[in-house]
């Protein structure tokens, strides 16, 4: 090759090193200088910024470090822009190996938070939630804490005498007027007791009296109308010509036509006349003693028939405006006719659980009329398990004559047991104000109820008398401050000793006194 080729190749050459040199240079950045190593100022951290999404672009310069100095990672601030999406890597010519040292790390990218919002807690009424404010990526959420409920707790039981409470006591005085009058005389006699609970019936004897007539509860609605804390308890007759010996066959067709519907108007215009007494909140004690023979309401004849008529009848009473009545289911202690069990009418008619409890059959102790069947403790328990209170409508003295241990277990039977009322049949030979014939018995009904109010029990089971009786001195029968006038059943006279009574079961409690057959009348001295 002759000299001016070898010149002119050695040109080409020079313009191509050179080239390489400028590009080299150039890419390098400005940390240094064309193929020198001098250091620069580090520029400052940079400002992340939100490249469209999609567009590929070339990612930023990454300043060269001396491998001696160590790099310290700037942390960016929160910011609220969205993070960029991910950068997809441009191709670009490669740096000159010997430009960027090999020790020297590079700064990792740090992700910028999330500004996507929390997912707003469910509420009960749809509304737009508010923008919740924005947290760092990683955060603890904090649950949401649920307000609390303004629904009101439900409320007990009504009826349901509140633990610890005194039973409501009163007992039945007469059905009208004299009743009304006792019974202030009867808690004057008690020391000041409180009577809460007024009892009257309902005669049964045709069904305009059922409906009650006019004036006749007018005084006793009166009585229960002055204190808020009085309960009215009046027995209602299921049937008509209810204490007049109605056989069994007859029993069964009326209580069948009842079953039907025929007798509900009745019943209507007795609880429309309650609720214009404005005692809309009287205790009903319906067909009452239905396991025995006595009335004519007796449950024996059909007992599916009587529970249809009974609900009937509720059914009625509760359709007036305006009415909140108690509806009391109150059979004889024991079995009587017919397990009363078998005439339960059901829950939702029922709002107590009565028992008639007498201190009789003769000769029957206490005990006895707890365990026997159907008896007092089968009585608490089947209350029970209904839900229902219990309530003792009639109790007394009777087969057993005056008994005070009689006396003393019933009140504390009662003050055990908590019914929501009881009230005292009080004429003989039930009773202990009204009946003289009871002098020992009647000491214990006054010293324990003496005084009594109701309320939270603050000492034992059966209180210790407020006043009681001294016991160095003789007891003398009870007297009324006052006496009333004759009782409504008159009491029953003692036969003399020639004229031994008879047992004549019910028929005796029909008829209210006792039978004998004087022996005398055959006697040779006549």
């Amino acid at each position: 090759m002759g000299p001016r080729q070898r010149r002119a190749r050695s040109r080409r050459l020079a313009v191509v090193a050179a080239t390489v040199a400028v590009s080299a240079a150039l890419v390098s950045g400005p940390g240094f200088a064309a193929g020198a190593g001098a250091v620069v100022a580090e520029p400052p951290a940079p400002t992340p910024t939100a490249p469209a999404v999609g567009t590929p672009s070339a990612p930023a310069p990454v300043p060269t470090v001396p491998a001696a100095v160590p790099t310290v990672p700037a942390v960016p601030e929160p910011s609220t822009v969205p993070p960029p999406a991910p950068a997809v890597a441009t191709p670009s010519a490669p740096a000159p190996a010997e430009t960027v040292p090999a020790a020297v790390p590079t700064v990792p990218a740090v992700p910028e938070p999330s500004t996507a919002p929390p997912p707003a807690p469910a509420v009960a009424t749809p509304s737009a939630p508010a923008p919740a404010p924005t947290a760092p990526a990683g955060a603890p959420t904090v649950p949401a804490v649920p307000e609390p409920s303004t629904v009101p707790p439900p409320d007990p039981a009504v009826g349901t005498p509140s633990p610890g409470a005194r039973p409501a006591f009163g007992a039945y005085l007469d059905y009208g007027a004299r009743g009304v009058a006792g019974m202030a005389l009867l808690s004057e006699w008690l020391g000041g007791a409180e009577l809460r609970v007024g009892h009257t019936y309902l005669p049964g004897d045709r069904w305009s009296n059922i409906e009650g007539r006019v004036g006749f509860l007018d005084v006793w609605a009166d009585w229960r109308k002055e204190k808020d804390d009085r309960m009215l308890v009046l027995n209602v007759p299921m049937l008509e010509r209810n204490e007049e010996g109605v056989p069994d066959h007859e029993v069964r067709k009326l209580l069948r036509q009842g079953a039907a519907g025929q007798f509900g108007h009745h019943f209507s215009a007795l609880a429309e006349r309650l609720v214009g007494l404005r005692v809309p909140d009287t205790v009903i004690v319906l067909g009452w003693e239905m396991n025995g023979t006595t009335y004519t309401h007796r449950c024996g004849p059909d007992p599916e028939a009587w529970k249809t008529y009974w609900n009937r009848i509720v059914s009625a009473m509760r359709a007036v405006p305006g009415q909140g009545f108690t509806f009391d289911f109150t059979p004889n202690r024991g079995r009587d006719a017919v397990p009363w069990t078998h005439c339960y009418p059901g829950d939702d008619t029922v709002d107590i659980v009565g028992m008639d409890s007498y201190d009789q059959p003769a000769g029957l102790s206490f005990d006895e009329q707890v365990r026997e069947p159907y008896g007092l403790q089968d009585h608490v328990d089947f209350a029970k398990s209904h839900g229902k209170p219990i309530s003792y409508p009639e109790w007394g003295l009777f087969r057993n004559g005056d008994n005070p241990a009689y006396m003393r277990r019933m009140l504390a039977w009662m003050d055990e047991h908590q019914p929501l009322y009881n009230t005292l049949t009080d004429y003989c030979p039930h009773g202990v104000w009204q009946c003289s014939h009871n002098p020992k018995a009647s000491e214990v009904y006054r010293a324990v109820l003496s005084g009594r109010p109701d309320g939270p029990v603050t000492g034992p089971t059966t209180p210790t008398p407020t006043t009681p009786a001294p016991t160095t001195a003789a007891p003398t029968p009870p007297t009324p401050p006052h006496p009333p006038k004759e009782p409504t059943t008159p009491p029953a006279s003692r036969p003399p000793a020639s004229c031994p009574p008879l047992d004549l079961g019910w028929i005796e409690h029909w008829l209210g006194r006792r039978i004998c057959v004087r022996l005398d009348r055959w006697s040779p001295q006549r």
